[in-house]
């Protein structure tokens, strides 16, 4: 109900509503309709919220009470287009939105259209029948939506003006249009003896799946009495009724609005035959002992396994959101899907210049992956009457797939095909193929829940695609970025490693660079520039260009830095940049080290314990265009290791990034005849698997042997 001031509901507001309830209710009947759903647009514009609904379980309820505009959801589309969209079935329905259809697994058909008043939309309604309805609606239907919205848009553009806009509660109105008649008690009274007098159960639930109505013989077969039922809603007041499997039975025939049945065990063992008969709104279940049943107890074996598939299915969409490969999404299919519906093989498959090409596969052998791989397109022969080649097409037997192509090769050995078109935005990127290695009758259900499935297995591997040319390029460009290889010089061994972050597009700001100064002398750098994209990468490139042209200068390692530092602030005023820069002279045996805001390195001497050197720091680079550096200068004797690093080899979520350091240093006790590369490998070997930030190391070891060979000897 509307709040006014947040001191309870608003003059007339109630009023206003419930005439929107009424003018639901009244459309629900009018259409022929069994579920209604209202939503009004909020203050924002941004989000429908579902202000009542009729003929509408109340745990689905709760799951649409709030859409997003700009969500892929039918009515949210009717509000944004204005316009009104309709879905013959379940089919239509996943074609266009299959993720609507995979979390709603009924059939029945759907329309939703816009609230319009006074030139614009303040919100929309949805309506839906019995699975079976004619193909479109009829004139007299479409008249009755039509003055719906009509009158739903009248009565919230007028409260909006009024200063009592509609709203939507914390949770939406389950409408019940039974209560507004009022019955006779006695014929009540009579119509309980009549049913009390039958053998079998009776217990009717209203629109908030409590129980309204229930036999002696009824609440006898549940094990409760009717005081503890009357009032309370089944799966709470009989606890083995809260089964998924009785739940989604009662969900399939509302939504529905078939009746359904299912086999059920009570605790005690004794089964009990459950058939479900909806009504507008409301659901009466029957309860029969199944010795005295008439209709076999087959419905409820076969119905865990729907369950649990719309369960796998709903998880499959979660999950095909991470998926960053086309073989991630295989497998994420494969591991979801064929438990279901016992699929053996699945595959991606997409076309290049008229050929076939495999880009994914399970359960096919590597020899017929080989063999398809690079065929022209086969040739598809349309049945009588044509089809549309982008909706899915399903083979029972290996007789209907190769009536449909007729140039497949005999090696194809599976006994039936679902053939889900990849389409995105219109446009065909690809084949999704599952086969099954015995003949199979694709059920209603099954063709519903399959073309959803290529709805979701499309969009993953459009994503997938472009994560993977994107992935690519940040590979390319990241290699032309850093050192192709490291100079040669006489004395001094080096070793480099960068390894990206986990997510994103591998790529980031991390660098490191080594410069021949003469045939004693070298730079080395290494440093870090804020974020992981492409302008990081790109800034990095001239931070390099900077530091090399002004050390080949011979600027100092101070000056090296201030330098570009005064670039960097001109540049990317908003990018920061840390970094550390030395020389080293290997006749003297003397580094120079600058620091701009950098991890300090490490220096590992013959014989002694690793120590962290303690440079000056300074401002990161970017910040201030007049910092200055100081620079320090440090013993090398020959045999000795410097370490230079970024934070992320030692930086970990909780803990001190001193204290990783110093860890670090103390465990870093590389013997002098270790090569550099098996040392940087086992410090990169301990970076975290799932890495949230890039990581660039370089090890630079000074040799007695350089200084034999420079003084001849």
């Amino acid at each position: 109900m509307t709040r006014h001031d947040g001191d309870g509901p608003a003059p007339g507001a109630a009023t206003e509503a419930s005439r929107l309830d009424e003018v639901l209710i009244e459309t629900v009947f009018g259409a022929g309709a069994h579920i209604g759903i209202a939503y009004v647009l909020d203050e924002d514009g941004q989000v429908l919220r579902m202000v009542s609904a009729m003929g509408l379980p109340v745990s689905i309820a709760r799951v649409w009470a709030s859409i997003r505009l700009n969500d892929a959801a039918p009515v949210s589309v009717s509000v944004r287009d204005r316009r009104l969209l309709w879905f013959g079935d379940r089919e239509a329905l996943a074609r266009e939105f299959p993720g609507v259809a995979l979390t709603l697994p009924y059939p029945f058909a759907m329309a939703t259209a816009p609230l319009g008043s006074g030139g614009a939309v303040w919100g929309g309604i949805v309506l839906a029948w019995p699975a079976g309805h004619p193909a479109d609606l009829t004139v007299r239907q479409l008249k009755v939506v039509d003055d719906c919205c009509g009158a739903m848009g009248d009565l919230l553009r007028r409260a909006s003006e009024r200063g009592r806009p509609i709203t939507a509660e914390d949770h939406p109105r389950i409408l019940d249009p039974v209560r507004a008649h009022q019955r006779e008690p006695r014929a009540a009274q009579a119509a309980l003896r009549a049913f009390d007098a039958l053998p079998e159960g009776y217990c009717h639930l209203d629109a908030q799946a409590r129980v309204a109505f229930v036999t002696a013989q009824g609440a006898q077969l549940l094990d409760a009495t009717p005081s503890e039922l009357v009032g309370r809603r089944l799966g709470v007041a009989v606890p083995w009724l809260g089964d998924p499997v009785y739940e989604e039975q009662y969900r399939l025939a509302v939504v529905s609005h078939q009746p359904t049945r299912v086999t059920a065990r009570r605790p005690d063992g004794r089964q009990l035959l459950l058939q479900w008969f909806p009504s507008v709104p409301g659901m009466t279940l029957r309860i029969t002992p199944t010795a005295a049943a008439a209709l076999p107890p087959a419905a409820g074996g076969g119905q865990p396994l729907r369950t649990a598939g719309l369960h796998e299915l709903l998880h499959l969409a979660t999950s095909l959101a991470q998926a960053t490969s086309a073989q991630d999404v295989i497998d994420l299919v494969a591991d979801h899907v064929v438990p279901v519906y016992g699929a053996q093989g699945l595959a991606i498959i997409t076309w290049e210049s008229g050929r076939m090409r495999v880009v994914a596969a399970r359960g096919y052998t590597r020899q017929l992956i080989e063999e398809f791989d690079g065929r022209p397109a086969l040739r598809r022969v349309s049945p009588p009457g044509g089809s549309d080649p982008g909706r899915p097409s399903f083979y029972a037997t290996r007789d209907e797939l190769f009536q449909t192509y007729p140039d497949l090769p005999e090696s194809a050995v599976m006994e039936a095909w679902a053939v889900l078109p990849l389409v995105t935005s219109g446009r065909p990127i690809g084949t999704c193929v599952l086969a099954f290695d015995r003949p199979h009758r694709f059920s209603e259900e099954e063709r519903a829940a399959f073309t959803a499935l290529g709805g979701l297995i499309a969009q993953a591997f459009e994503r997938a695609w472009l994560y993977d040319n994107k992935h690519q390029l940040a590979q390319s460009m990241q290699a032309s970025l850093l050192p192709h290889a490291l100079p040669r010089i006489p004395g001094l061994d080096v070793a480099a490693r960068y390894v990206p972050a986990t997510p994103g597009m591998d790529i980031g700001g991390d660098f490191y660079d080594l410069i021949r100064l003469g045939d004693s002398q070298a730079a080395a750098v290494i440093g870090d520039v804020q974020g992981h994209d492409m302008t990081a990468a790109a800034l990095m490139g001239q931070v390099r260009t900077a530091i090399r042209t002004h050390g080949t200068a011979g600027a100092t390692c101070g000056d090296v830095l201030a330098y570009t530092n005064r670039m960097m602030t001109e540049l990317a005023p908003d990018r920061f940049t840390s970094c550390l820069y030395l020389t080293l002279d290997l006749d003297r045996h003397i580094a120079c080290l600058a620091s701009a805001g950098h991890p300090p390195p490490l220096i590992s001497r013959p014989g002694a314990p690793t120590q962290v050197i303690d440079a000056p720091p300074g401002l990161l680079l970017g910040i201030d265009p007049d910092a200055e550096y100081t620079t320090l200068n440090l013993h090398v004797p020959p045999g000795s290791t410097l370490t230079l690093y970024t934070d992320g080899l030692v930086e970990e979520p909780g803990q001190d990034l001193g204290d990783a350091i110093a860890a670090l240093a103390a465990r870093f006790t590389p013997a002098p005849g270790r090569p550099l590369h098996s040392l940087a490998e086992s410090l990169i070997g301990q970076v975290t698997r799932h890495r949230m930030d890039d990581t660039a190391l370089l090890l630079l070891r000074s040799t007695p042997e350089g200084v034999s060979r420079r003084r001849g000897g």
